[in-house]
């Protein structure tokens, strides 16, 4: 295993190529992956299910045909416990309530991934049903971050940013619908993109999520790796309701030449931000003046505190609707006593909202992105911060009442949600770190369907101040 450590800690583009130049096979790197898991998972509660038997007979013959030319054949990965279908895995999303559930087909997007050469070695934790911004659901436990194991790795998908934080693979499936890739990406220093809406499909199952509020994607130790991944799994599948503006050339080629042109950076300082959330701004925004793109200080046209209750409308009616979903599909009847309290009480404000009240939300929703989209008319890309405060303690963020509990989250994830709201790109950006060493993310947005532009500054930024050498010690 040690002999395998500096190739476990590689990205997965450099595992592809070492596997591609002979130096080690695909069955080696699972084997030294799985055990690292095993070593250290106890410890992260990362990871929840696992198909270990099977990835190592997927990785221990030659390439299938389909998988030949993939981009990253090999590579291990994880998928979050939360979203599309894995075939033969249990589906718990978290919750007492689908123990032992197991879908029996695969989702479009594991099936790009599998095409993409990734081989999946399991699950990873997350909150119940993706509801608070912090991995500490009461069925599978609460998962740890890498960096300080009293501290919360965020949510909703903080499995996967713990585990590729802890090195159990370089890339793992995320999902964001209010921050869920970009606050556990923030807190435990990985790299997050949440794409623009649609750009990767949800099929066959879902056309969108909660009126287009969850993207699909992954996080990643580094920005080339995100880029590789989008590049393999971006674009429409049969039927779509709708799909992102389409892109010309490749994303990973975008993260390699760097933006082409001084960028137009607006900064939103708060202050009733952490300090150390207000140093990671300025620290980022001198960096990228530095770099030579021109950064202007300037407030947005509004602020996600503005649209809180807005935005637990459709927050509570898309939980409601995925405990109906799932309940229809597992033939189970939903009962509280199966339910964390913050859950049962959304299934249950869900059911009460009027489909009249519901359409008028989305409305004055779709009015807020006209608004934003406008500001970025005048700017390429926006600069704030992912949460309020850095990563809290285990048990801050899941404490107290329904609504202590909401409205605690509402206010840790400050403006993160707008980029959900409008189905713009944002991604967080593990530059800075506070003075006891926690990661704190900096946040950039974009606009609609240009990742490309978020993806070469992160890759600039990478060059910059490179982030691959800072680990945690476990």
């Amino acid at each position: 295993m040690s002999g395998f450590d500096d190739i476990l800690n590689s990205d997965a583009v450099a595992q592809s190529d070492l596997i591609r130049q002979r130096e080690v096979t695909p069955h080696e790197l699972v084997a030294a992956t799985i055990q690292r898991i095993e070593r250290l998972n106890l410890t992260v509660n990362a990871v929840v299910s696992n198909r270990y038997e099977d990835a190592l007979l997927e990785a221990r013959g030659p390439a299938p045909e389909h998988v030949k030319d993939a981009p990253l054949w090999g590579v291990p990965y994880l998928y979050k416990d939360l979203g599309p279908s894995c075939a033969g895995l249990p589906a718990t999303v978290g919750s007492a309530f689908l123990d032992g559930f197991v879908p029996g087909h695969d989702s479009e997007l594991v099936q790009r991934f599998r095409r993409a050469g990734l081989l999946l070695l399991g699950k990873t934790n997350t909150a119940e049903f993706g509801v608070l911004p912090t991995t500490e659901p009461v069925f599978t436990g609460a998962t740890r971050n890498p960096w300080k194991l009293e501290l919360s790795a965020g949510g909703s998908s903080g499995g996967a940013a713990a585990a590729v934080a802890a090195g159990f693979a370089p890339v793992a499936h995320a999902n964001d619908a209010g921050g869920s890739i970009r606050i556990p990406a923030s807190c435990c220093g990985v790299f997050g993109l949440k794409p623009t809406r649609a750009r990767v499909s949800m099929g066959p199952d879902l056309g969108d999520l909660m009126n287009g509020l969850a993207a699909e994607f992954i996080v990643s130790r580094s920005v080339r790796d995100s880029a590789a991944v989008l590049d393999a799994v971006a674009g429409p599948a049969l039927g779509e309701p709708y799909f992102a503006p389409p892109v010309s050339g490749r994303f990973l080629d975008a993260v390699r030449s760097g933006p082409k042109r001084p960028l137009r950076i607006a900064v939103t300082l708060d202050r009733q931000l952490h300090p150390e959330c207000t140093r990671a701004i300025k620290e980022t925004a001198a960096l990228c003046a530095d770099l030579g793109h021109e950064v202007v200080t300037d407030e947005l046209p509004v602020r996600f505190s503005e649209l809180h209750e807005l935005f637990l409308v459709v927050w509570a009616a898309g939980v409601s609707s995925a405990i109906s979903s799932y309940a229809a599909l597992s033939r189970r009847e939903p009962k509280p006593e199966r339910f964390e309290e913050v859950t049962w009480w959304l299934y249950e404000e869900g059911r009460r909202i009027s489909a009249a009240r519901y359409l008028m939300t989305i409305t004055r929703l779709q009015q807020v992105s006209r608004r934003l989209a406008a500001f970025h008319e005048r700017y390429d890309l926006h600069l704030s911060t992912v949460t309020s405060e850095p990563a809290p303690k285990l048990g801050v963020l899941n404490s107290g009442t329904p609504m202590e509990q909401l409205n605690r989250a509402l206010e840790f994830v400050a403006d993160t949600p707008l980029a959900n709201l409008t189905g713009q790109p944002a991604m967080s950006v593990p530059l800075y770190q506070s003075a006891d060493g926690t990661p704190v993310g900096a946040h950039f947005s974009g606009r609609v369907g240009d990742e490309a532009c978020l993806l070469s500054l992160a890759g600039q930024l990478e060059k910059a101040r490179p982030w691959a050498a800072r680990r945690p010690v476990l």
